[in-house]
C-alpha cells in the first residue's frame, strides 16, 4: 500500500510499527539487494544516509560483508548525501608504515568510496580516531603520520566528493557544507579533546548567514559527549567537554549531533540537545550499556520533510535488512559519568526548538 508523506507522518506510533512489520514490507527489505530502489518508506524532500565505523583490525585493507552489503543498499536507496561518522580505515597504531597507511586508504577508495560517488551520492566524512587521531603528546600529534596520510588522501579527492563547501580551509579535519536546506558542520572530535580552534570555528560557522537560513543544522564529530556502549564507558572514549557541546548545540539551534565510535545505535536527548550515536557498519558492533540485546551493525537514514517541519530517522540492521523499531531500545541509558540519556523520538519537529512528537511507537 503506497503512502504519501502526509499519510505516513500522520500515522500514530502503533500504526507505523504495524506498517513496518507487515509481511509485505519484510519481503521488500529482504529483496532489496536485487531491487533498484527501496519503496518501504516514503522519501523526504532530502534524504541523508548516515554511516560510521567501517574498519576492521589494525592495518586491514578488507571490510566485513556487512559493509559491502550496506554500500549496495545505499547505491539502491540513492540518498542525496552520505555523512560518515569516521573510522573508515584501521590506523592508530604506531607500527604501521606509510605504505600500509596508503594501502588502507587506497582500499577504502577502491572498494567503497568510488562506488558511492559513481552512483552520484555526495560523501562527507569526519575523521575518526583510526583515521587521523588528534591525540597529542609532549611534542605534538601522537599519530602525526596518520593525519598526514589522511590529509593527502582527502585533499586529492576534495573536488570529486560532490559537496558544496562553505569553509574548507582545514578540510578534512574541520569544514562546513550546505546541501539544499541542510547546513552541516564537521569538526575534529577524533579524540576526547576538541581544540579551542575547533570550538571557536564551529561557533563562527553556525553564526553565519547560511547556517541561520538553513532549515536544518547538523553537527558531526566522531566521539559522542556521553557513553553509549559497553566497553566505552570511560574517560578518553567520550568528549572531554560534553556540556560545552550541549551549549554550542542549544545556543545555535543545532538540531542533531551525530557521532560514531561507540559502535551502538541510540537516539537520545539531554535537556534540549538531540544526540544520535551511530551503529558500526564494520567489525566490532557493541552492546549498549544497560541493555542485553545483541550488538547490531546498522545504517541510519534522515528524511527531511520540509513542508511538515519533520525530520524522520530510520535505522536498518545490515544482516537482516530490517528496519529497527526505536521502542525496542531501552527507555534510557545511564553512563558512569554524566546525565541519564533518555531515548528520544526519531521524529523531530525542527520548527519548535527541539520539541519532538510521537514519543511512543515509532519514537
Amino acid at each position: 500500500m503506497p503512502l504519501n508523506r502526509r499519510q505516513f507522518l500522520g500515522l500514530g506510533g502503533s500504526g507505523i510499527a504495524g506498517l513496518i512489520l507487515t509481511k509485505q514490507c519484510s519481503q521488500m527489505l529482504a529483496r532489496s539487494e536485487t531491487q533498484t530502489a527501496l519503496p518501504f518508506l516514503p522519501r523526504g524532500d532530502q534524504r541523508i544516509a548516515l554511516i560510521s565505523d567501517l574498519n576492521s583490525s589494525y592495518g586491514s585493507t578488507s571490510y566485513v560483508p556487512q559493509v559491502h552489503r550496506g554500500i549496495k543498499l545505499l547505491r539502491r536507496i540513492k540518498p542525496d548525501l552520505v555523512l560518515c561518522g569516521g573510522d573508515m580505515v584501521a590506523g592508530q597504531k604506531l607500527a604501521l608504515t606509510p605504505n600500509q597507511l596508503d594501502a588502507m586508504w587506497s582500499s577504502f577508495d577502491r572498494q567503497l568510496l568510488r562506488l558511492l560517488l559513481a552512483a552520484g551520492e555526495p560523501f562527507a566524512p569526519t575523521m575518526g580516531n583510526h583515521d587521523a587521531s588528534s591525540s597529542r603528546g609532549p611534542t605534538g600529534y601522537i599519530y602525526e603520520l596518520d593525519r598526514l596520510h589522511a590529509l593527502k588522501f582527502w585533499q586529492s579527492r576534495q573536488d570529486s566528493l560532490g559537496l558544496s563547501f562553505v569553509d574548507a580551509s582545514h578540510f578534512p579535519f574541520r569544514y562546513s557544507i550546505c546541501h539544499g536546506d541542510v547546513f552541516v558542520v564537521v569538526f575534529d572530535a577524533s579524540s576526547a579533546k576538541v581544540s579551542e580552534a575547533d570550538w571557536a570555528w564551529a561557533q563562527t560557522q553556525l553564526d553565519g548567514s547560511l547556517a541561520r537560513k538553513a532549515q536544518l543544522r547538523l553537527l558531526m564529530g566522531h566521539l559522542p559527549p556521553y557513553a553509549i556502549a559497553k566497553g566505552r564507558d570511560r574517560a578518553g572514549e567520550v568528549l572531554l567537554e560534553p556540556r560545552r557541546l550541549q551549549k554550542l548545540l542549544s545556543r545555535n539551534n543545532v538540531h542533531l549531533y551525530i557521532s560514531g565510535h561507540h559502535h551502538a545505535w541510540y537516539p537520545s536527548k539531554v535537556g534540549l540537545t538531540n544526540l544520535l550515536s551511530l551503529g558500526a557498519m564494520g567489525s566490532g558492533p557493541r552492546q549498549r550499556i544497560d541493555d542485553r540485546q545483541a550488538p547490531q551493525q546498522t545504517i541510519t537514514l534522515l528524511d527531511l520533510f520540509s513542508e511538515l517541519g519533520e525530520l524522520v530517522e530510520t535505522t536498518i540492521e545490515l544482516n537482516s535488512l530490517q528496519v529497527l523499531l526505536p521502542n525496542e531500545l531501552p527507555d534510557s541509558l545511564q553512563p558512569s559519568f554524566g546525565p541519564k540519556l533518555n531515548r528520544r523520538s526519531t521524529r523531530v519537529n525542527f520548527n519548535t526548538n527541539y520539541k519532538t512528537t510521537n514519543t511512543q511507537g515509532f519514537g
